[in-house]
């Protein structure tokens, strides 16, 4: 055996050395370096774009997903213009040549999975179903940046901002009704919402899952106080926005809020809730 071949296991010998020493009363052994600031970050997930968006610095963002610039369904299209488009594909990312790929989850992508093992560092973020869950992925995504501070601004932003939010449902009933009568229920970040502008989900007061269906004489006969509906569907565009506007519904107010700023719990929340609490207050004001 070579001197040099000798080196890894003398490495190895005194690492294990090192660490017993340590568990012995010696010194901490010294903490693991933490990985390098990512310089080229690729997105997989329409609502990790919009996190990259407003935590990373655009010279460091090598791919974000092609709905990005869609201002129907990204709340920060405008601030995606100009930046690389990518499907998620393995090809298209090792094109990226990334040191970041930010997903939800991200290992767990059909294209990640044909990149070569452990080729490239991954992020995996939970779906924001609260605000609470808000605050962990963006303090996720900041760190994995190597800019945690930056994080903490946006939190602290979105907290002021949300702390001046008004609740002029006053325990009111309403129901987020979609097309082909989807209801959105309990457990989401829709529910979370309207209890913050003080509304009661009408899927609550039914005992309904997260999602369920609703057919217009079921809707009529719950008569809530406000249907809350995508911005989208002011319009009638095919069957299933058409059922949105049937004449059973006329008598019930609507609220509408972009599906872009709702689909996504991210910087666009605090958007979505103050949109909610303007509009009761203007349906309370025109009655008065």
């Amino acid at each position: 055996m070579t001197p040099y071949a000798a080196l890894p296991a003398l490495a190895l010998l005194l690492a294990g050395g090192g660490a017993l020493w340590a568990q012995q009363g010696g010194r901490t052994a010294p903490a693991a370096t933490p990985p390098a600031a990512p310089q080229r970050v690729v997105s997989l997930n329409l609502c990790a774009d919009q996190l990259l968006l407003a935590l990373a610095d655009r010279d460091r963002i090598a791919g974000l997903t092609r709905n990005a610039t869609d201002p129907g369904m990204s709340a920060a299209a405008a601030a995606a213009r100009g930046l690389p488009l990518i499907r998620n594909a393995a090809e298209q990312i090792l094109v990226a040549a990334p040191d970041l790929i930010v997903g939800m989850p991200a290992s767990g992508s059909a294209a990640v999975a044909a990149l070569p093992r452990g080729s490239f560092r991954t992020l995996d973020l939970p779906t924001a179903d609260s605000f609470d869950v808000i605050r962990r992925t963006i303090r996720l995504t900041a760190t994995a940046l190597g800019d945690p501070a930056r994080g903490e601004a946006l939190i602290a932003r979105m907290e002021r901002d949300l702390a001046g939010v008004p609740r002029p449902g006053r325990g009111r009933v309403a129901a987020y009704y979609q097309r082909r009568g989807y209801m959105t229920g309990t457990g989401t970040l829709i529910d979370e919402m309207m209890g913050r502008v003080g509304l009661v989900n009408l899927a609550a007061k039914l005992g309904k899952p997260p999602l369920s269906q609703l057919s217009l004489e079921e809707m009529v006969a719950a008569n809530p106080d406000f249907l809350i509906v995508e911005s989208a569907s002011d319009t009638i565009t095919d069957q299933g926005s058409e059922m949105l506007h049937h004449p059973a519904l006329r008598g019930i107010p609507r609220l509408s809020v972009p599906e872009a700023w709702t689909v996504c719990g991210g910087p666009a929340y605090g958007a979505a809730v103050h949109r909610l609490a303007r509009q009761i207050q203007r349906h309370d004001g025109a009655r008065r």
